[in-house]
Protein backbone atom coordinates (compact mmCIF):
# COMPACT_ATOMS: atom_id res chain seq x y z
CA UNK A 1 0.00 0.00 0.00
CA UNK A 2 0.96 4.05 -0.41
CA UNK A 3 2.97 5.37 2.32
CA UNK A 4 4.20 8.98 3.27
CA UNK A 5 6.40 9.09 5.78
CA UNK A 6 7.71 12.89 7.08
CA UNK A 7 10.26 13.73 8.87
CA UNK A 8 12.08 17.15 9.59
CA UNK A 9 9.60 18.99 11.82
CA UNK A 10 10.66 20.60 15.20
CA UNK A 11 10.58 23.64 17.14
CA UNK A 12 12.31 26.88 16.27
CA UNK A 13 12.58 30.48 16.63
CA UNK A 14 11.29 32.78 14.48
CA UNK A 15 13.60 33.75 11.55
CA UNK A 16 15.12 29.89 11.72
CA UNK A 17 15.11 27.31 9.20
CA UNK A 18 13.68 23.80 8.72
CA UNK A 19 13.54 21.03 6.36
CA UNK A 20 11.11 18.50 5.94
CA UNK A 21 11.01 15.35 4.12
CA UNK A 22 8.37 12.68 2.56
CA UNK A 23 9.28 9.54 2.30
CA UNK A 24 7.38 7.47 -0.82
CA UNK A 25 6.66 4.08 -1.33
CA UNK A 26 4.07 1.67 -2.74
CA UNK A 27 3.96 3.97 -5.35
CA UNK A 28 5.34 5.06 -8.78
CA UNK A 29 7.17 7.89 -7.14
CA UNK A 30 7.74 9.78 -10.54
CA UNK A 31 4.84 9.72 -11.95
CA UNK A 32 2.72 11.73 -9.59
CA UNK A 33 2.40 15.37 -8.17
CA UNK A 34 3.47 15.46 -5.00
CA UNK A 35 2.37 18.43 -2.82
CA UNK A 36 2.72 20.06 1.26
CA UNK A 37 -0.17 21.30 2.73
CA UNK A 38 -0.35 22.37 6.55
CA UNK A 39 -3.25 22.72 9.41
CA UNK A 40 -3.17 25.12 12.57
CA UNK A 41 -5.31 24.50 15.29
CA UNK A 42 -9.05 25.35 14.48
CA UNK A 43 -8.18 26.21 10.83
CA UNK A 44 -8.87 24.64 7.93
CA UNK A 45 -6.13 22.22 5.77
CA UNK A 46 -4.30 24.95 4.07
CA UNK A 47 -1.80 24.90 0.34
CA UNK A 48 1.31 25.37 1.15
CA UNK A 49 3.48 24.00 -1.97
CA UNK A 50 3.24 21.49 -4.81
CA UNK A 51 5.59 20.29 -7.62
CA UNK A 52 3.79 18.42 -10.44
CA UNK A 53 5.02 15.12 -11.52
CA UNK A 54 6.69 16.93 -14.66
CA UNK A 55 8.32 19.20 -12.64
CA UNK A 56 6.25 22.39 -12.50
CA UNK A 57 6.40 24.19 -9.08
CA UNK A 58 4.10 26.06 -6.98
CA UNK A 59 3.50 27.90 -3.97
CA UNK A 60 0.89 29.58 -1.55
CA UNK A 61 1.88 33.59 -1.53
CA UNK A 62 2.16 33.08 1.70
CA UNK A 63 5.60 31.10 1.77
CA UNK A 64 6.68 32.95 -1.70
CA UNK A 65 9.96 33.55 -1.47
CA UNK A 66 10.44 31.83 2.10
CA UNK A 67 10.17 28.13 1.07
CA UNK A 68 11.10 25.73 -1.60
CA UNK A 69 9.97 22.71 -2.65
CA UNK A 70 12.28 20.35 -4.48
CA UNK A 71 11.67 16.16 -5.70
CA UNK A 72 14.54 13.33 -5.79
CA UNK A 73 12.92 10.80 -7.77
CA UNK A 74 15.70 8.72 -7.23
CA UNK A 75 15.14 8.48 -3.58
CA UNK A 76 11.30 8.35 -3.80
CA UNK A 77 11.08 11.56 -1.39
CA UNK A 78 9.82 15.38 -1.32
CA UNK A 79 11.26 17.95 0.24
CA UNK A 80 10.32 21.37 1.94
CA UNK A 81 13.24 24.07 2.70
CA UNK A 82 11.45 26.52 5.59
CA UNK A 83 13.05 29.88 5.83
CA UNK A 84 12.69 33.00 7.54
CA UNK A 85 10.00 30.91 9.66
CA UNK A 86 6.97 32.91 11.33
CA UNK A 87 4.99 32.11 14.09
CA UNK A 88 2.43 31.82 11.69
CA UNK A 89 3.70 29.13 10.21
CA UNK A 90 3.25 27.06 12.99
CA UNK A 91 1.46 24.21 11.83
CA UNK A 92 0.95 20.28 11.29
CA UNK A 93 2.64 19.80 8.22
CA UNK A 94 1.06 17.10 5.62
CA UNK A 95 2.70 15.44 2.52
CA UNK A 96 0.57 14.51 -0.29
CA UNK A 97 0.93 12.90 -3.36
CA UNK A 98 -1.59 12.05 -6.11
CA UNK A 99 -2.42 13.34 -10.05
CA UNK A 100 -3.90 16.93 -8.56
CA UNK A 101 -3.56 19.17 -11.36
CA UNK A 102 -4.99 21.62 -12.26
CA UNK A 103 -6.30 22.46 -9.13
CA UNK A 104 -3.06 21.73 -6.56
CA UNK A 105 -4.18 24.11 -3.90
CA UNK A 106 -7.35 21.65 -3.50
CA UNK A 107 -6.77 19.09 -0.73
CA UNK A 108 -9.66 17.07 -1.97
CA UNK A 109 -7.75 16.85 -5.31
CA UNK A 110 -4.92 14.77 -3.12
CA UNK A 111 -5.58 10.78 -3.09
CA UNK A 112 -2.03 9.99 -0.41
CA UNK A 113 -1.82 11.73 2.76
CA UNK A 114 1.04 11.13 5.37
CA UNK A 115 0.40 11.76 9.16
CA UNK A 116 2.17 14.87 9.43
CA UNK A 117 5.17 16.45 10.93
CA UNK A 118 4.54 19.62 13.84
CA UNK A 119 6.17 22.60 12.61
CA UNK A 120 6.17 25.18 16.09
CA UNK A 121 7.52 28.62 15.51
CA UNK A 122 8.32 30.53 18.49
CA UNK A 123 8.51 34.31 18.37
Amino acid sequence: QVQLVESGGGLVQAGGSLRLSCAASGLTFGNVDMGWFRQAPGKEREFVAAVSWFGTIYYSDSVKGRFTISRDNAKNTVYLQMNSLRPEDTAVYYCAAGLAAPRYSDHKRWEYWGQGTQVTVSS
